[in-house]
């Protein structure tokens, strides 16, 4: 694989490396027909992002070869690795002019060179490994609700939000209304929690189509990661959800990128207690509590297969061996168990266990290949020049 970036897109790939490493610790790099795919993904399988640049966006695109029984390279390399070539945005507006990027699989090595003023050319030689391609399962045209607005108006809203907060929660009101309010738990304390809470007229979106009294709860990190993203590009944002418990979609598309956040969202005792929605793979049984469990064990076992014929089970879901029966004294032991065992585990700053659901995952060994984009276009940058 082999691409050159000029101009004012060495800056936008640069912004979308900083995004995705608001996401994960290692960078899934896919070349295909019809772009080059830059994705992350979360230690926790919650948080996935998807950034497709068109070939028109690269002055020059080669993805390489592939043989008739077998699938173009791609790879993952770590995350602050990738980072480090592309962390000061402002040097690379004024002194990159061109960058190329190319993969060589029997070197083992990612080349990253920046071409800058004055004939300085800086190298970079990165180590990766082979992967699968890791992809979320969701569909966006099964959401119940979307949103579309600038970016502008997104990040202003969540600015009012101090940094250290870790949820934010999104909820439809009368009149059309949007509310924008900061996660509280039930059981904490009301007069010694402080509560913010903001309302968005209807005229301030592009479009709403809301089911009325919906709401979803999601993590404000990488939603700020992709706000910042989308407002330098002067891209507006799109937003898919459904029901709490259910992933929710934040889309930016362009003639040369397609990007994608999948988040995972809060789940409630009313959404837990009625049957599952049609969003995605929801019309199948909602998974167990070892689920996360068995799914990080299969999703492991899928990165380093080489192959899998047809009769292989879905990524999505894991086998489940029914069990023997059970007395109530042992079923009671091993629930004991499970609270000590989740309270060991617990990280500080992350999101409570059984309430935030995982989102689905698997190893796709044949991805689909939509056909490329007919124009040529440069992402619109914002006046400033920076982010």
């Amino acid at each position: 694989m082999k691409c050159v970036i000029a101009g004012g897109n060495v800056k936008v790939l640069g912004r979308a490396v900083h995004s995705l490493s608001r996401i994960g610790d290692e960078l899934y790099l896919e070349p295909t027909e019809s772009g080059l795919s830059f994705r992350a993904v979360n230690s926790s399988r919650s948080a996935f992002a998807s950034f497709l640049f068109a070939p028109l966006f690269f002055q020059l695109y080669e993805p390489g070869s592939a043989g008739p029984n077998t699938e173009l390279f791609r790879c993952k390399v770590h995350m602050k690795s990738f980072l480090g070539v592309f962390r000061s945005l402002p040097s690379l507006e004024k002194s990159v002019g061109k960058c190329l990027i190319l993969l060589k699989p029997r070197a083992s090595r990612l080349v990253l060179q920046l071409h800058c003023k004055y004939g300085v050319t800086k190298t970079h030689n990165l180590a990766f490994q082979e992967c699968e391609r890791l992809q979320a399962v969701f569909d966006i045209q099964r959401c119940a609700s979307r949103l579309c607005a600038p970016a502008r108006v997104l990040a202003e809203a969540v600015v009012h939000f101090p940094l250290t907060l870790a949820e934010v929660t999104l909820g439809t009101g009368p009149g059309g209304k949007i509310s924008l309010r900061n996660y509280v738990e039930d059981e904490a304390e009301p007069s010694k929690t402080m509560v913010t809470e903001l309302w968005l007229a209807e005229d301030e979106f592009q479009s709403v189509a809301v089911a009325p009294g919906s709401h979803i709860t999601f993590c404000l990190k990488e939603f700020r990661g992709l706000l910042s993203f989308a407002e330098a590009s002067n891209l507006p944002l799109t937003i898919h959800f459904d029901e709490p418990g259910r992933p929710v979609i934040f889309t930016l598309d362009d003639t040369v990128l397609e990007v994608h956040l999948v988040l995972a969202t809060l789940s409630d005792a009313e959404s837990n207690s009625q049957s599952p929605s049609t969003n995605g793979v929801s019309h199948l049984p909602a998974p167990s509590d070892d689920f996360a469990d068995d799914l990080e064990s299969y999703m492991a076992a899928m990165e380093t297969s080489e192959g899998c014929s047809e009769g292989c089970p879905s990524p999505t879901f894991p086998l489940h061996i029914p069990r023997p029966a059970k007395s109530k004294h042992e079923e009671k032991e091993e629930e004991e168990e499970e609270e000590e065992e989740e309270e060991d585990g617990a990280v500080p700053g992350t999101p409570p266990h059984k309430k935030f659901r995982s989102l689905f995952f698997g190893s796709v060994m044949t991805p689909g290949r939509p056909g490329p984009a007919t124009t040529q276009e440069v992402l619109a940058e914002d006046s400033d020049g920076e982010s």
